[in-house]
């Protein structure tokens, strides 16, 4: 069964640096909108500004059956945290970051959350001269791994991406990624990666090679879905911008066995918000038939092979539907 979730924060008010989108709402009311958008069976909540109370978080979820797709914990958002959490120069600051990913932790697993999803997006920097890359590599490896070993049967998912809030975020790759987890070191099972489709595309990766690499190397991982325009992480709807891209990213999790949610953080505003989230479970789900029907043997069989205008022809008329 494909499971598709949802960012709770895209159901209410969003703003960019101009403007405000949508009316603001409750979380009760959120995931009222949640439950009414056909295909969205998880939500994944942002913590600890969207819900702290674990127990009303499981009431409201079962009052709108709807299951938790993972917690999202916020290291950015505190004034401390300004300058970067995880990998800050003040030893107190950086033990307050890991505290809000243990504590976010302790909450997952009172609410029945499986994972916990965290994008250091503080964590970075803009000019030359400006860091010591050294010490705030050590400082990462230090802040998630001892996060990480918090509660280990909650895994710790860590989201790349290359810039925002900083100029250039410490975590912003795949690769990058899965090398900081390889200095983490231990148990695999307890550290993961959030795969991004657009964070990926931006970062001008191949989000199928992406899934591959970080499938191949035995770390758990989890999925947003989105778009934009290679510029920058507008959060558009999934497959209107890279629909091949999109097309090959959903094959390869197949051929994985991926079994998690993919979660959509995409950003409506001035779409209408279910509509928006309509659109990417609709052809989610479609994409992912038709990649689940087609002849698999083949297909592989021509992907492996020399000739890339059979594969293309394949793509015409099984993938595409050009008869």
């Amino acid at each position: 069964m494909l499971k598709l979730g949802v960012i709770t924060g895209f159901l209410g008010q969003t703003k960019d640096r101009f403007h405000e989108y949508n009316q603001p709402r409750s979380l009760d009311q959120k995931l009222q909108m949640a439950s009414q958008i056909e295909g969205i069976n998880g939500v994944e909540v942002v913590f600890p500004y969207e819900a702290k109370d674990a127990q009303a978080l499981k009431d409201l979820l079962a009052k709108h059956k709807l299951e938790m797709a993972a917690v999202n914990v916020n290291v950015k958002a505190e004034p401390e945290f300004r300058d970067g959490g995880l990998t800050s120069r003040d030893a107190a600051v950086r033990r307050r970051a890991v505290q809000f990913i243990k504590d976010s932790k302790d909450f997952a697993q009172a609410v029945g959350a499986d994972k916990v999803t965290c994008c250091p997006l503080g964590d970075g920097y803009e000019y030359h001269f400006q860091v010591n890359y050294a010490t705030a590599w050590k400082h990462l490896v230090e802040t998630f791994g001892e996060a990480g070993g918090h509660r280990p049967e909650i895994p710790l998912h860590i989201e790349y991406k290359p810039s925002e809030t900083r100029g250039k975020c410490f975590v912003d790759s795949a690769a990058k990624t899965l090398c900081l987890l390889h200095d983490i070191g231990g148990d695999r099972g307890r550290l993961g990666v959030t795969i991004d489709f657009g964070h990926s595309i931006y970062g001008k990766e191949n989000p199928a090679e992406a899934v591959s690499l970080i499938a191949g190397s035995g770390h758990p991982y989890y999925i947003h879905i989105n778009d934009n325009d290679g510029l920058w992480d507008w959060d558009y709807m999934a497959g209107t911008q890279h629909f091949l891209h999109y097309a090959e990213f959903l094959y390869v999790l197949q051929e994985r066995g991926y079994g998690g949610y993919l979660t959509s953080d995409t950003s409506p505003t001035r779409l209408d918000i279910r509509g928006t989230f309509e659109v990417n479970c609709r052809l989610t789900r479609k994409l992912w038939e038709r990649l689940t029907q087609m002849d698999r043997k083949e297909f592989n069989r021509l992907i492996e092979g020399p000739d890339y205008i059979q594969t293309w022809r394949f793509i015409e008329t099984r993938i595409l539907g050009l008869a």
